[in-house]
């Protein structure tokens, strides 16, 4: 049932809309592609995004009263932003469940991992143990297609039983015709105001960050680092997913994480974003809240923390540097 839950989110907010994607690599492997946001409402989490964090922000659809929005990088990573846009929004059983498990608040409960050998990374999962569920594609009459002779726009798996403390699944996009509206759309989309690359690691909040490591690790993401976050009071793993990381943590003691978990459950605690410049980002973020910000050298170099906890249901670390660490993510 969960699983079934989640598809049916997956599915009806990439029905709402999608940014062009990238195409892969000759050597892509799975790596992070993007996490659901929800906001208070559309226009709420858009404006904190933008006015107080310095992002663009892109349109992508409304049907039926949920609407969708991106936050585009240049590596094709992005953040969806989803929110309610009217009383009687019609909501399938996934974005219930994500509303009820948020209480109608900000937050993120899902992530994906996207891998250009969908196919062959379900069967791998699937004989490693793990129970993913079919692969379901974009309808052949998605309105950001290319029709119904030409590839579906995405497809995806999740998992019959979620194997992590959040919810997680893998996803493929077809490249699409680049035509000359669709390239100027994707190249504008891709620049920033707070100078933004990449989504370039999600943290990942429960109470035994050790299950989730070890799952990880038996889903063949290995090599975990045991690191310690003391900006939030949690301690857990850097697992390296390609060149960037998922952190999967727990609290250590009073601190943001405890208050988070003890109010919210499981739960993505936190992204961070690589930017071009960080005392622009760091005076661009001071700004939008209107106080000063500590830094700190966190584990991907230079950082700090935007309060974004009330407004977003999580945080944003903004960090220095693009592509850090490529050949050893963990080792910053």
């Amino acid at each position: 049932m969960r699983s079934i839950i989640l598809l049916s989110a997956l599915m009806s907010g990439l029905c709402l809309g999608q940014p062009a994607a990238a195409a892969p690599s000759p050597d892509d492997t799975s790596r992070i592609d993007h996490v659901l946001l929800w906001g208070r409402s559309i226009d709420q989490v858009s404006a904190v995004m933008t006015v107080k964090l310095g992002f663009q922000v892109r349109p992508g659809r409304n049907p039926d009263g949920v609407a969708n929005r991106y936050v585009r990088m240049s590596d094709g990573s992005y953040v969806e932003l989803e929110g309610i846009t009217r009383p009687d929004a019609r909501m399938d059983p996934g974005m219930r469940a994500d509303q009820f498990a948020l209480r109608g608040g900000p937050g993120a409960r899902t992530f994906g991992l996207r891998s250009s050998t969908l196919d062959r990374e379900r069967l791998s999962l699937r004989q490693r143990g793990f129970a993913p569920t079919e692969i379901f594609s974009a309808a052949p009459n998605d309105p950001d297609g290319d029709g119904p002779a030409a590839p579906p726009r995405w497809r995806l798996f999740a998992f019959e039983r979620q194997p992590l403390s959040s919810n997680l699944f893998f996803i493929d996009y077809a490249a699409g015709r680049p035509t000359p509206t669709r390239v100027a759309d994707a190249r504008s989309a891709r620049v920033h105001p707070n100078g933004a690359r990449e989504l370039s690691a999600i943290w990942l909040l429960s109470s035994n960050a050790e299950t989730d490591q070890r799952q990880l690790a038996a889903m063949g993401f290995a090599d975990a680092t045991p690191v310690s976050v003391a900006q939030v009071g949690a301690r857990g793993y850097c697992v390296p997913i390609d060149r960037k990381r998922v952190l999967v943590l727990q609290p250590d003691g009073a601190g943001i994480a405890a208050d988070a978990l003890r109010s919210g459950g499981p739960q993505v605690l936190a992204i961070s974003v690589a930017v071009a410049d960080i005392a622009s980002a760091k005076r661009q973020v001071e700004r939008g809240y209107e106080k000063p910000l500590a830094g700190y050298r966190g584990l991907l170099g230079p950082s700090f923390l935007a309060p974004t906890r009330e407004d977003l249901g999580l945080l944003v670390e903004f960090h220095t540097g693009f592509g850090v660490a490529a050949t050893s993510p963990c080792g910053g």
